[in-house]
């Protein structure tokens, strides 16, 4: 048997700890790296030391390993919200949101690219509807009525992803900035909204 044979049939055999998380996390990596389009399941495998059909067994196609991404970032987001939520802190929330846009720019533009359909995967739909209450959930707690919880945390939710992808997309000019850091600027951003929310008010 030659050398390169071997080395295929071990390749074919490896057997992965956990490969479902092996092949999660290096296509997390490779989305960062060369976008959605460099994203592919032969690549993969590659990376995993695995053969080419082996992490169909745990995703059967392209599209259930993207909404698997998608349903990883909402989860991480919905972490970092959560927590600064129990600080008692809504516009530490506001920055979570857009820090994490601005860490993980590939993965959120997958989570919000309207590409996946999302009513097809019931697992990405839980993760992103927790992470849509832990907002409206403080925001409820601060504003009467239901209806009214409901349209702030919507307001909340457009202001902070408008931001984020003002950023993403480097729409804000430099001289906004005044040479302040990028966590500098949200929350100077998220406490002047605040502050002309209370002055609209009626006496």
């Amino acid at each position: 048997m030659s050398t390169s044979t071997s080395r295929r049939r071990r390749r074919t055999s490896y057997h992965h700890g956990d490969l479902s998380a092996a092949v999660l996390a290096a296509a997390g990596d490779l989305l960062e790296k060369q976008g959605l389009a460099g994203v592919s399941v032969r690549e993969l495998a590659r990376r995993a030391r695995v053969s080419h059909n082996a992490p169909y067994r745990h995703f059967p196609d392209r599209e259930s390993l993207l909404a698997a991404l998608a349903a990883e970032g909402f989860a991480l987001l919905g972490e970092a919200q959560r927590a600064a939520a129990e600080a008692g802190d809504l516009r530490g929330m506001g920055a979570a949101y857009v820090r994490f846009a601005l860490e993980h720019p590939q993965r959120f533009r997958l989570m919000f690219s309207g590409q996946l359909a999302i009513e097809r995967h019931a697992g990405l739909r839980q993760i992103a509807g927790r992470a849509y209450e832990a907002l409206s959930g403080a925001l409820a707690q601060r504003v009467p009525g239901a209806e009214g919880a409901r349209d702030a945390s919507i307001a909340a939710w457009a202001l902070v992803h408008g931001l984020a992808m003002l950023l993403l997309e480097e729409r804000v000019a430099q001289g906004a900035l005044r040479g302040r850091e990028r966590d500098a600027f949200v929350r100077d951003v998220l406490s002047a909204v605040r502050f002309v929310a209370r002055q609209s008010q009626p006496a």
